[in-house]
């Protein structure tokens, strides 16, 4: 994430247009990120990212440059992600949705690679499926932001004793799920 100048901020929450584009811009892809390691579905991620900047242009102006910006931007993604997720999982009975990526004519030579590759992802999808919202984005935060148990309880606004929990649990999980995947693939 770029530091944005303190300058284009406060434009920004003043109303200035071209500031918060400025923002958008430079946060954009940050935010998607995020939103995406958390809910795990591009249109889930780019839903995200649209509550995330409507409600950043909406609450900018009530930043009162106390704290870092990159924490209150933090905070605004994972709570969209974890609510959004939330939402999701109350209609789990949804079916996979394959990526235009995924829907790819497979030649001969690449079958059992592109077999692998699908296994895989089930895999993923099932494991990350299995924790919580709110485990799913503190393993993000710890594992793949790498952000410090002090800082993922800031941003999730929660006792750093959550946040161990939270990840403890999310890890028992995931580990039980895993075995379970490695036997019955035997």
């Amino acid at each position: 994430m770029n530091d944005i100048p303190d300058d284009v901020l406060k434009k920004a929450a003043a109303g200035g247009l071209e500031s918060f584009e400025a923002v958008y811009k430079s946060l954009s892809g940050f935010v998607y990120n995020v939103a995406f390691r958390v809910v795990n579905n591009r249109q889930d991620a780019e839903e995200v990212t649209q509550e995330v900047f409507l409600t950043m242009y909406r609450r900018l102006k009530d930043f009162r440059f106390e704290s870092s910006f990159k924490t209150w931007v933090y905070r605004i993604t994972v709570n969209h992600a974890i609510n959004y997720g939330r939402k999701a999982s109350r209609g789990k009975n949804r079916s996979f949705e394959y990526d235009d990526e995924m829907q790819v004519t497979v030649t001969p030579g690449v079958v059992e690679a592109e077999i692998e590759k699908e296994y895989v992802n089930t895999v993923v999808e099932k494991l990350l499926g299995a924790i919580s919202p709110e485990q799913k984005a503190c393993m993000v935060l710890r594992g793949m932001e790498g952000l410090s148990y002090k800082q993922i309880a800031e941003i999730l606004e929660v006792n750093i004793n959550t946040v161990r929990t939270r990840l403890r649990r999310a890890r028992e999980i995931l580990l039980s799920l895993r075995k379970k995947v490695e036997y019955e693939r035997v």
